[in-house]
């Protein structure tokens, strides 16, 4: 079998951007290479994109622009980074002026503003939801919910994503042969709007409930908790950090911790829910 990739935003960590998983199938869910997003952008790899990022401690030797697939069949483009992060242009701009104004401050812009979230489960075409994704969508608002956070969720099921906070959609279609799911990073205050997940439907529930609490996860600001070593892989890489790309959260370890639900791989085995670290690092944040 092959290793089933998914990207963690660590919970231990602010995260300015997050990422995306994808994968292959075997007993560890690794992070992912998605082809993911913007629209009527034309996006370039200009040296201030890459000097924006090579300073802001991201690997630029594999950037490119990709493909997103959006809930009514549209397609938009973005930046790939480190194979599994997924920028618009928009946000690579508010990202590079942020950056300029101000280097040290950028991290806290992205967080999301304390408010009651619309989330949305999408239910049309071939972008729809199956009955265990619906179900595993419901466990994962659920495990922010039952924290009584500064930010809350309000689960409803339908196709008028529109007006709606985030959305969680199936993109199976056009990832064929891997499994895990993709996420952007807050922006202006609010949440990344758009979370794919694919080739899950021979995962548990609890799986499945793992890959989206992991990916709303990304959408409020959190990066891999392992963002340093990539343990939970089987690696020794650090995707890169630094003072601008990773807050530690107070309360939370400095080093490895092989049960958050956010670390950059995870098996078959995962159980859905968050750690008491991870438990930490939200309460702190919201």
């Amino acid at each position: 079998m092959k290793d089933l990739k998914l990207l963690s935003c660590a919970l231990a960590c602010v995260f300015i951007f997050s990422a995306c998983e994808k994968d292959s199938v075997d007993e560890t869910v690794v992070e992912a290479n998605n082809e993911g997003v913007v629209l009527d952008a034309d996006l370039s790899l200009s040296e201030d994109v890459l000097t924006t990022l090579k300073t802001s401690n991201f690997n630029t030797s594999e950037v490119k622009v990709i493909n997103f697939h959006l809930p009514d069949g549209s397609i938009q483009k973005r930046y790939q980074l480190e194979g599994d992060i997924a920028l618009s242009k928009v946000q690579m701009d508010q990202f590079i002026a942020l950056k300029s104004n101000n280097d040290r401050n950028y991290h806290t812009n992205n967080l999301v503003n304390p408010r009651t979230l619309s989330i949305i489960g999408y239910t049309g075409g071939n972008f729809a939801l199956s009955n265990k994704e619906r179900t595993a969508l419901q466990w994962a608002v659920n495990n922010y919910n039952r924290l009584n956070l500064g930010i809350r969720f309000n689960l409803t099921f339908g196709t008028n994503f529109q007006d709606k906070d985030m959305v969680v959609y199936n993109n199976t279609t056009n990832n064929p042969g891997v499994s895990g799911g993709v996420a952007g990073f807050p922006s202006n205050g609010n949440p990344n709007k758009f979370i794919q997940i694919y080739g899950l439907s021979g995962f548990s529930t609890n799986v499945n409930e793992h890959v989206i609490t992991h990916e709303m996860g990304h959408s409020v600001g959190f990066r891999h908790t392992d963002w340093f070593s990539r343990q939970s892989c089987g690696e020794n890489i650090n995707e890169g950090a630094g003072a601008i790309g990773a807050n530690p959260i107070p309360g939370t370890p400095a080093g490895y911790d092989p049960t958050s639900l956010m670390l950059a791989c995870f098996s078959s085995s995962v159980d859905g829910e968050f750690n008491s670290n991870d438990v930490t690092a939200l309460n702190y944040l919201y």
